[in-house]
């Protein structure tokens, strides 16, 4: 009977490692923290994270009056990828629809500003480009009203 036992354990941490292994190769993950939202995923063999900030609170304005900035960064290889061309789309919850070019602003940091005037779930989705081809990342935000 205590083999069966241990039978049965060491199969259970089997399966159990490799169910973790596969959801670790998702590499997905979300977080809220000072009023930022970051959020991860793998595209491809690109590591990519969003920050969505809103611009008040880095004591920054928009000259279109947009209110929250949306940064994205790209690595590969655990090195950032400089070169990307793409564009972003938010959708707020009342399904109205933003669209904007990704701005390089240096040292592989891409961004775009949107307004964001509606809580609820935000969807986020981001289709860029770069040597070795197109890739897209889509997300929610939460956005609640302050």
């Amino acid at each position: 009977m205590k083999r069966y036992f241990l039978l049965f354990a060491i199969v259970s941490l089997i399966f159990a490692g490799s169910s973790m292994a596969t959801m670790k190769g998702m590499d997905h993950s979300s977080s809220s923290k000072d009023g930022s939202f970051t959020h991860t995923a793998m595209a491809g063999d690109i590591h990519t994270e969003f920050k969505v900030m809103d611009l008040a609170s880095m004591n920054m304005t928009d000259p279109d009056g947009k209110t929250h900035h949306v940064m994205a960064t790209f690595t590969r290889d655990g090195e950032k990828i400089s070169k990307i061309a793409g564009k972003m789309k938010l959708v707020s919850p009342s399904k109205k629809e933003q669209l904007a070019d990704l701005k390089d602003y240096g040292g592989g940091i891409f961004a775009a500003n949107f307004n964001i005037d509606e809580p609820g779930k935000w969807g986020v989705v981001c289709l860029f480009k770069d040597a070795k081809g197109k890739q897209t990342v889509k997300f929610w935000y939460p956005h609640m009203a302050m």
